[in-house]
């Protein structure tokens, strides 16, 4: 079993202020947070024993938990030029997930998960669990498993600062651009088909093409999509106010009841004692007037 040992989270980003603007506790665009400089601590639990879960105990047994996220994230999950390790509050998340499944910050193997690969990578082995913005659905939950939810973001809009797009009512005829894969992207196509679609394996290609005026809006879940807008600050803006609610999960393999048991209970207990708040406010800002959702155990 594995020592006590205490977990240092990672670099920090650029923290977002929030307001009540559209979701209750979507990030707003704003500058850094007061107060925050000191990254959280996360407490590795000793003496775990998951042996009713095969995917937790090849992780033991090679002293790795390989997690699965998104790099290309700001304030969710975002390495930073000249950084080999991921920051964001999801990657918070994960950390608060290992930890209490007994594995220390050098136990993590992180792995760059894009919206189309997460649930091959979950089938094929190639990660333990998913924590990348990960919207929990029935389509999903036919193939792999889901903690959480852990937090409840809405779809919405990037637009250029001067655009005339208010909302997804003003997309017919406007190029939008999202990722393959993503709940967001199936949104568009299903509920606004008179816009055009672009996709791409990661939203950051995405941005770069709204700089270049090749899209006129870029669509995904609003707390991204104000990690780019601060990111960007003065050139991009976030459209109305989200139009959908996307429940944010841990996936993992299907039929692993054990490690999808610990996981809720992971999240349950971060919650209650406090350390969400700290992750999120490391991470993502003020969370005073942020609603922590319940963890669905179906």
């Amino acid at each position: 079993m594995k020592k006590l040992s205490t977990i240092v989270a990672g670099a920090a980003v650029g923290l977002l202020a929030l307001t009540a603007c559209g979701q209750e506790g979507t990030p707003e665009v704003g500058g850094e947070g007061e107060g925050q400089a000191e990254a959280p601590e996360y407490t590795v639990a000793e003496d775990v024993d998951l042996s009713d879960s095969e995917t937790w105990e090849a992780a033991n047994s090679a002293g790795t938990l390989k997690v699965g996220v998104k790099m290309d994230q700001p304030g969710l999950g975002n390495t930073e030029p000249g950084s080999d390790t991921p920051a964001g509050f999801d990657i918070e998340i994960a950390k608060i997930t290992a930890a209490a499944l007994g594995f220390a910050p050098d136990q993590i193997e992180w792995v760059e998960t894009v919206s189309a690969n997460r649930e091959p990578f979950l089938q094929q082995g190639n990660v333990d669990l998913v924590v990348a913005t990960y919207t929990i659905n029935d389509e999903r939950k036919k193939v792999v498993d889901f903690a959480g939810p852990y937090y409840v973001a809405g779809q919405d809009l990037l637009v250029a600062a001067d655009s005339d797009i208010a909302g997804p009512d003003d997309l017919a005829g406007s190029t939008v651009c999202s990722v393959d894969g993503s709940t967001p992207a199936q949104n568009i196509t299903d509920e606004y088909p008179d816009a055009e679609l672009v996709t791409y394996d990661t939203y950051s290609k995405c941005v770069t093409d709204l700089q270049s005026g090749s899209v006129d809006a870029v669509t995904t879940d609003d707390a991204i999509l104000r990690g780019y807008a601060a990111q960007y600050e003065g050139e991009f803006k976030v459209a109305g106010e989200p139009f959908t609610e996307e429940p944010y999960g841990i996936g993992m393999p299907k039929d692993d009841q054990a490690l999808r048991d610990a996981v809720n209970d992971a999240l349950e207990a971060s919650m209650e004692d406090g350390t969400w708040t700290e992750a999120f406010e490391y991470t993502l800002g003020d969370a005073s007037e942020v609603e922590q959702p319940t963890v669905d155990r179906y």
